[in-house]
């Protein structure tokens, strides 16, 4: 079940919704917290109901885990087990088949893949549970009731691809007793939010997806500008459609008056590679500095700049290598380690340069790396590149050859409009959008209920809804 599909917006949402505060306003608080975590597995279950016994699975192990952390000096011995259980199940369906391919490869062996399915949202419910398990070992939080537990894992709306969220910034949420009341502010304001991302997914990002699939299908008979057109629309299909689900969550959530931490923060507009992992998939990011990068350097003893760094490039590779069983994946962690070690190698020169060089270097390095991080292979990605930069410049009425016929007309509000125009029309307005308009976290928050941002609501909703008829996934559900 999609966000952006008719079944959720009119079947599940509502019914979820109206469940909820039913019960809450009937004194039936412990009912109405079971109603959402029986709703939330029905939600994730649509997907393949064979899903749903791991997931309980890994829920029932880590609160085990966490609930006997502080008895009887067992802290350590429970804190490593229950990383043990939470890498190696991650590891076991996301990796083991990379991991025997390699080795046939380098011992030119024969053995057979298992080919697992990798379950859904697996990679984000596990992270969630590794900083519950943490957080746990060093006495930050304690979770008591097993239902609470649950909810916190399974809330449908951050469950299938995040923001990453913490216990202590969500569960007391749901404790605060004027949060069991509707709330019409938040509904306004999570409507507002809702709105944006859905336009954001099926009106940007998807548009944005067919001609970066085409470009992609077809890497090698690529021009010059079509390689950079394949590469652009990559890179903005990938920022509005993974932010446009984070605005779509945002939105959920404040329905039911609970905040999700931001997780994007106008990352294009970023002058530095450090500043882009500040303002991109910023809960990741958080998790990959506090669970990963800081245990790493506290291992040295004593604190060095370049151990720092050292830790920063380990930190970032598997990073990369979380986002996907494949070289692509390492190779693009690699790429953002060894850029954000050169960045902070700079900062302490104290050189600078000018703001618009620094933006146009940074854009252009996460635009190349992105043709990594979304190829189909290391060959795939070169025949991009060798388009991009040694491509035949050619005249304008023979661009976009590698275009199907099928989404030649391709567009919404320029239907009229070819698919030559059609990209470059896109092209522009994403960039305006990106470096010149505030982003949906700040408008969601300064959101005032006024006859023009409802009537601004209502038309991008609806707009969003009358292209709902080609539903596609969000793109962080493979990852």
């Amino acid at each position: 079940m999609l966000f952006n599909s008719y079944i959720f917006l009119f079947a599940f949402l509502p019914v979820t919704f109206i469940g909820y505060f039913f019960l809450n306003k009937q004194k039936y608080v412990v009912i109405a917290k079971y109603w959402l975590v029986f709703t939330s597995l029905f939600f994730y279950s649509w997907w393949n109901i064979s899903y749903l016994p791991l997931i309980i699975l890994s829920i029932v192990v880590n609160y085990i885990l966490t609930k006997n952390m502080h008895k009887q000096n067992m802290k350590k011995k429970l804190l490593l087990l229950g990383l043990l259980f939470n890498i190696g199940l991650l590891g076991y369906f996301k990796y083991v088949d990379f991991f025997i391919s390699n080795m046939n490869f380098i011992t030119n062996g024969k053995i057979d893949l298992l080919h697992l399915a990798l379950p859904l949202a697996i990679s984000f419910f596990t992270l969630q549970q590794i900083a519950f398990l943490i957080d746990s070992y060093g006495r930050l939080i304690k979770e008591k009731s097993f239902l609470d537990y649950t909810l916190f894992v399974v809330f449908f709306p951050q469950l299938i691809a995040g923001p990453i969220v913490h216990h202590k910034e969500m569960m007391p949420q749901f404790a605060t007793i004027r949060n069991k009341l509707i709330n019409y502010d938040n509904i306004t304001r999570g409507v507002f939010a809702f709105s944006v991302g859905l336009f954001k997914k099926v009106i940007i990002a998807d548009s944005f997806a067919q001609w970066a699939s085409a470009g992609f299908a077809s890497a090698d008979k690529l021009n010059l500008i079509e390689g950079w057109i394949t590469s652009l629309s990559y890179t903005f299909q990938l920022y509005f459609d993974f932010s446009g689900y984070t605005d779509m969550a945002i939105g959920i959530a404040l329905l039911f008056n609970i905040k999700l931490p931001q997780n994007f923060n106008s990352p294009y507009q970023s002058t530095s590679i450090i500043e882009f992992w500040n303002r991109w998939h910023m809960t990741l990011t958080r998790f990959l500095t506090t669970y990963i990068y800081e245990p790493i350097v506290k291992s040295f003893g004593k604190f060095s700049f370049n151990r720092a760094m050292f830790a920063t490039f380990v930190t970032m590779f598997i990073a990369g290598l979380w986002h996907g069983a494949a070289w692509t994946f390492v190779i693009f962690g690699i790429l953002h380690g060894g850029a954000i070690v050169i960045n902070h190698y700079w900062k302490k020169s104290k050189n600078k340069l000018p703001i618009y060089l620094a933006w146009f270097l940074t854009f252009n390095f996460l635009n190349l790396s992105f043709v990594i991080f979304r190829a189909e292979n290391m060959q795939n990605a070169f025949d991009v590149f060798k388009a991009m930069f040694f491509g035949d410049l050619v005249l304008p009425e023979k661009y976009f050859n590698f275009l199907p016929s099928s989404i030649c007309k391709f567009g919404f509000v320029f239907e009229h409009i070819d698919a030559k125009e059609n990209v470059l029309v896109f092209l522009i307005l994403a960039f305006i959008v990106v470096l010149l308009m505030k982003n949906s976290t700040y408008l969601t928050e300064n959101f005032k209920t006024t006859k023009q941002s409802l009537v601004f609501s209502v038309v991008i909703f609806l707009v969003s809804i009358f292209m709902m008829s080609r539903v596609t996934e969000f793109l962080y559900f493979n990852f």
